[in-house]
This record gives structure tokens, sequence and C-alpha cells, in this order.
């Protein structure tokens, strides 16, 4: 179709399922209407038999894959990071390891960079399911020209993660992914929008994520606000948010963050934080 060569980029750790991870990888390699040039996987530290099983075996059907083993878990933003500076195309996608791409996610992708090309990112909404893909509870819409990124990022993160493209020289130029706990992925949108980076998202949806309660354990707590309150405050000191600003979004994080109990954190996430 004329579509440019690209790399997918993903870390798999021990906590990760087998199952799950066989599933992402087949959704982005046999199941996708325009396939990867090649998929960098970083194995962030040591994993389960069952795991290294799944790697092999994706690894001796699909050429396209590159296996990056870390001696010690180094965490997502310095697994990522090394992804990045390992891939070898110019266009970079995100990938989760219990997550799964639409079938023509990357063709959706590649299509709006080809009709955008001054465009650095493209995202997209994701359709989050508990136990069976077909349970879906909840989507989470993001905005979709580059202004309305970039007022929505004095607020909230504006892309979701584990479906963005990017092209790899402008992650690089922004300084790339760098190590801030949970919040990697807004670190470094905040950065590439300083870099004058150009953004977009399609509008649909491009990826379907895995959630459970437990995901809503993991967005609570005081290290997960201090780690939010931390980028709104760097947001702040970089002049991209003004003071009374800065404070509401810290005190809305503190309520949901910290005070809340977890199940009606869940509630809240799902009732006004997604459709």
């Amino acid at each position: 179709m004329g579509y440019p060569a690209f790399s997918v980029a993903i870390s798999v750790y021990k906590n990760d399922v087998p199952e799950y991870l066989a599933r992402a990888l087949e959704s982005i390699t046999s199941q996708q209407t325009v396939r990867p040039k090649e998929i960098v996987l970083v194995v962030d530290g040591p994993v389960s038999n069952q795991i290294n099983r799944v790697i092999e075996e994706f690894d001796k059907t699909y050429p396209m894959f590159t296996v990056i083993r870390l001696k010690e878990n180094q965490g997502l933003g310095n697994a990522l990071r090394l992804a990045v500076e390992q891939s070898r195309c110019g266009l970079i996608a995100r990938m989760d390891s219990d997550d799964i791409s639409e079938p023509d996610r990357f063709e959706q992708q590649l299509r709006m960079f080809r009709e955008h090309p001054e465009t650095d990112i493209i995202g997209g909404d994701i359709e989050e399911f508990v136990d069976s893909e077909e349970n879906v509870i909840a989507c989470r819409r993001v905005p979709v020209t580059d202004g309305e990124i970039k007022q929505y990022m004095k607020k909230r993160c504006p892309l979701n993660h584990v479906s963005v493209m990017f092209r790899k020289e402008a992650v690089l130029r922004s300084g790339n992914y760098q190590d801030w706990f949970q919040n990697e992925d807004y670190y470094l949108w905040i950065r590439m929008e300083k870099a004058g980076c150009v953004m977009g998202n399609t509008g649909t949806t491009l990826v379907r994520v895995r959630v459970s309660e437990d995901m809503y354990r993991r967005r609570g707590g005081w290290k997960y606000f201090s780690s939010e309150a931390k980028l709104q405050k760097y947001m702040y000191r970089e002049r991209m948010i003004s003071l009374p600003v800065y404070f509401v979004n810290v005190m809305k994080r503190l309520i949901v963050q910290v005070l809340l109990p977890n199940r009606l954190r869940g509630w809240v996430f799902r009732h006004f934080a997604r459709e």
C-alpha cells in the first residue's frame, strides 16, 4: 500500500500473564492489515519459563522480532527508552503486553501520517474490557487535533499510551522515555509539546485494554499521587499551566488517588474519566 516500514516497541516483565502476552502479539502480527517490519521486545528482567516459551514461539514464527533481555528489572521508562534507541525504523508504535490492537490499527495510523506528514505522534481511543474481550465496560476518548490535545494536556494525559505511533526522531529530540513512576508517557508528551512536536489522534478505537479492580488500586495511594503532583509542578515550573490550574489539578488528584477507597475510585474512573 506504499506505507513506510515501522517498528513496534513492547516491554514484558515477570508479572505478565503468558496467555495475555500471546494474544497481544497475535493481534499485531497475523491479524493486522499492515504488519510491522520489526517488533522490539524488551524482556525487563527475569521472567517465567511460560513467558519465555511464548517469546521463543513467536520469535521462531515471525522473523521481525528483536528480543532484548535485561538482567534486572529496570522499569517501563528505561525499557522503552532502550526499545526506541534500538528500533531500526523511523516510525515506532507502542503496544502493551496484555492488550489487543484492532486489526486495522496500524493502517489507520500510517494513513493519517501520510495525509498529515507534519504530525509527529498519532494515537487513538481505547476500549477497556474485563475478562472477556466482548465485555467492554468503558471507552477512553481523547481529543483529535493538535490544538485540542495540547489544551487537554494542561489537565489530563491527552494520548492513550498503548495506542500511539510516533516518529523516532521526534521522541529522541524530546529526550526519549525517562523514568517517572506510572507517568513515563505523560512526561514524554509534555516534553514533546515543549519541543514543538505536532500531535494527533484518530478519533477511533485502536486498542482494547484489559482492566481490573487492581488497575484502579495501582492508580491510587501516596506514591502514585506524588508522581502526578510532581508532574503538575513540572508543568507549572515550565509555565505550561497557571498557578490556579496547578492547584485545581493537584486537589482533584489528591481526592481521587488518596482519599477515595479503591472501589469508589474505580466507580469515579468509569463514570467521569471514561464513557
